[in-house]
């Protein structure tokens, strides 16, 4: 259970960086010149790899019909951010996050503050324009789901949300209600996390990975029903889906699937299944599992999730390992980090190649599931990511 708790947590160790944030050419703490006194910084995500500008909307949905789970006096909603591609030139920079949701991130995390402030983490340079023009008449495109870890908001996924887009997907990041930290939705209301304060004493986890199955199932109804919520949602051919999350975003992505048959392909990025798999499995639907590094956990963590799932995933399936990587380097902030060389204390591989390896082969798993490309680089090790490695249980 401790390696179960530290994989939900981790994030506070991704932004601790052992005291010292490293941002803008030096520590942060150097850039303040004194601890308590961040400097003026500007970090940047890395640019997207494919060929399409993005563009990004936002979208809240509240699901009338179903009361949150964590405060049932509210309906369910979710925020969405819509990334898809995009005339190059409109619309204007999309921010990272906002400043309430970069606070409520520090506060919960320590001594973070002292080393950069939240202005500076809300103005996190992205790659996307928000409310930019659509790319038309190249035919209707893939749509990938992404889901969180807990705690964190869905602006922690937003390098790989920009390369999906790039590459000719429409992408819809979540955040959650009651399930980040902090998560800004209309009328300036900031939602922190309800939900850790119930599932964490009776270890009644799987209730998130479940309760986002039905977010997933409600998002595809007014994304791609007869009178969809989103004005570009003529892009999206409700034929082709994914799903892709990071920690238990990961194992959110199996219980989608097991729930709505169209979810048609699915990636865990070292996340505990807290719910089990169906034992009749996923109806013969692709499954990717990337995991960190097995070696950077001391031995009594063991985690026998994927151990257990594996039998039960009956189509097309994978599971990898990244030597190096660590819980937090599928997310964003290892990589802020390493524009300046530091590496994160939890995982050795650098932040610039965690997600290298991450777009790589969560775009090309996409590619080849949702469009039918070749994706040679999943068949099997290649002297060209020499950090990653085959798991055949």
């Amino acid at each position: 259970m401790r390696k179960i708790i530290r994989k939900i947590a981790c994030v506070a160790a991704a932004w601790a960086l052992s005291g010292a944030m490293v941002v803008g050419g030096t520590t942060a703490a150097a850039a303040a010149g004194t601890a308590g006194s961040p400097g003026p910084v500007r970090l940047e995500l890395p640019r997207p790899t494919g060929q399409f500008a993005v563009g990004r909307d936002t979208l809240h949905l509240v699901d009338k019909g179903r009361k949150d789970p964590w405060v049932p006096t509210a309906d369910r909603e979710l925020m969405a951010s819509l990334y898809y591609p995009a005339l190059a030139g409109t619309g204007t920079p999309a921010a990272y996050m906002t400043e309430a949701e970069a606070r409520a991130l520090l506060t919960d995390r320590g001594d973070l503050g002292r080393y950069v402030t939240a202005e500076q983490v809300a103005a996190v340079r992205t790659h996307s324009r928000e409310g930019a023009l659509p790319r038309w008449g190249r035919g209707r495109l893939p749509l990938v789901v992404l889901s969180p870890g807990f705690t964190l908001p869905r602006s922690s996924l937003t390098t790989l949300a920009e390369e999906l887009a790039s590459r000719g997907y429409v992408v819809a990041s979540l955040d959650h209600a009651y399930e980040a930290d902090g998560a800004s939705f209309p009328g300036g209301r900031t939602l922190g996390c309800e939900a850790c304060a119930q599932v964490f004493p009776d270890r009644s986890l799987g209730r998130v990975s479940d309760g986002r199955a039905r977010d997933v199932s409600f998002l595809l109804d007014r994304l791609t029903g007869d009178r969809p919520a989103w004005r570009y949602a003529r892009l999206i051919d409700a034929r082709r889906v994914g799903m892709a999350g990071h920690s238990i975003g990961g194992a959110s992505a199996a219980s989608a699937m097991a729930a709505d048959p169209r979810v048609d392909a699915g990636v865990n990025l070292d996340g505990t299944f807290f719910a089990p798999l169906p034992e009749q499995g996923l109806g013969g639907r692709p499954f990717l599992l990337i995991g960190g590094d097995p070696a950077l956990l001391p031995p009594d963590l063991d985690d026998p999730s994927w151990a257990q799932a594996w039998p039960r995933l009956d189509g097309w399936k994978r599971w990898v390992t990244v030597t190096g990587m660590g819980h937090p380097g599928f997310t964003d902030w290892p990589v802020l980090g390493d524009q300046v060389g530091y590496p994160h204390p939890e995982t050795p591989l650098s932040g610039t190649r965690s997600q290298q390896i991450t777009r790589a082969y969560v775009g090309d798993f996409f590619d080849l599931q949702l469009k039918g490309r070749p994706a040679p680089r999943l068949d099997g090790p290649t002297a060209a990511d020499p950090e990653v490695a085959f798991t055949h249980p």
